[in-house]
């Protein structure tokens, strides 16, 4: 989940925070997640009437949209989204925060936030934990862009973790090998990772879809900038480039958690590591996600790019 210390049009980013903060203390981790369609989400975050406001988004053809499972790199891309966004319209640095810390999770606005949403000149920048079928119509029919973020699946089961354990606003796990067990039968919010990397390998092909990885942002930032912007039609100078790379590394976000997501910014930005899941991992659970991968991605374009060998592998 991202975006939890946004503002979302209802208050301010920290009074918002602070009722949801205060909600989730009053909760049992049992009724901290709810089912909608068949996937679970986050009931401290979203509702099933911003689930269904969320259907009727009117999406814009020139709109900044990512989206991506938990944990593969929202956070990260959102900024590089609001530095490019940011360059294109002119604005200065203080209304790239500003932009920073408006919607960002489709899924947890609400009617005030989408009425918002509206007068946002173009182009917006926004995103969603959701997979292609789960979209907003709007977004395909106006033939939105989408950037699709992937993650090697390992890095993202330590990654989510970590997270629902340091994340007050999620239940938390009573140990790693009972979220591992829910994360591959796809108990967690949002559902399954390879269920999402599956549909989303149905359309890695299509025009206005691009995927991207977490690893290969890694290896060259300024270059996936450049790969970003080019892909929603946005010419940008080599010093923007530099310039929105070098703001979007892992220290500098860090450095920027607090303002970014407040009281929240040490959960979402942890380690910002490839390979972290050798931390966890045992080699049952290791080969386990091996077997797992060959069935459901074996052969598949998103395979190749996820590099799983490289990654993956002890």
């Amino acid at each position: 989940m991202e975006g939890e210390g946004e503002k979302t049009g209802t208050g301010s980013t920290k009074s918002r925070l602070q009722h949801l903060l205060e909600k989730a203390s009053q909760m049992q981790p049992e009724d901290m997640l709810f089912r909608y369609h068949g996937l679970l989400y986050p009931s401290t975050l979203c509702s099933e009437e911003s689930l269904r406001l969320y259907a009727k988004f009117e999406a814009r053809p020139e709109d900044m949209c990512i989206a991506s499972y938990p944990k593969c790199g929202f956070n990260w891309v959102y900024a590089l989204f609001c530095g490019i966004a940011t360059a294109v319209q002119g604005k200065a640095e203080e209304e790239k925060n500003n932009m920073a810390k408006k919607i960002t999770l489709l899924e947890f606005s609400d009617a005030e936030g989408y009425e918002m949403m509206k007068s946002c000149p173009s182009p917006r920048v926004y995103g969603t934990h959701c997979h292609y079928e789960n979209l907003p119509p709007s977004i395909i029919e106006k033939k939105a862009k989408v950037l699709v973020v992937f993650r090697n699946p390992k890095d993202v089961a330590v990654s989510y973790y970590h997270f629902c354990q340091n994340n007050p606003l999620l239940p938390n796990p009573t140990s790693w090998d009972d979220f591992f067990k829910q994360y591959m039968m796809g108990e967690v919010a949002w559902g399954s990772y390879f269920d999402s990397a599956l549909i989303w390998e149905k359309h890695i092909d299509d025009e206005d879809v691009m995927v991207i990885t977490y690893e290969e942002l890694k290896e060259n930032l300024p270059g996936g900038v450049q790969k970003i912007a080019d892909f929603f039609g946005h010419s940008l100078t080599e010093e923007q480039i530099q310039n929105i790379a070098r703001k979007g590394t892992f220290q500098a976000m860090n450095d920027n958690s607090k303002e970014t997501h407040s009281v929240l910014g040490k959960v979402f930005f942890r380690k910002g590591v490839i390979g972290d899941w050798k931390t966890l991992f045992t080699e049952e659970q290791s080969q386990e996600m091996d077997a797992k991968f060959v069935e459901c991605l074996a052969g598949t374009k998103l395979a190749a790019k996820l590099n799983y060998n490289l990654y993956c592998k002890t």
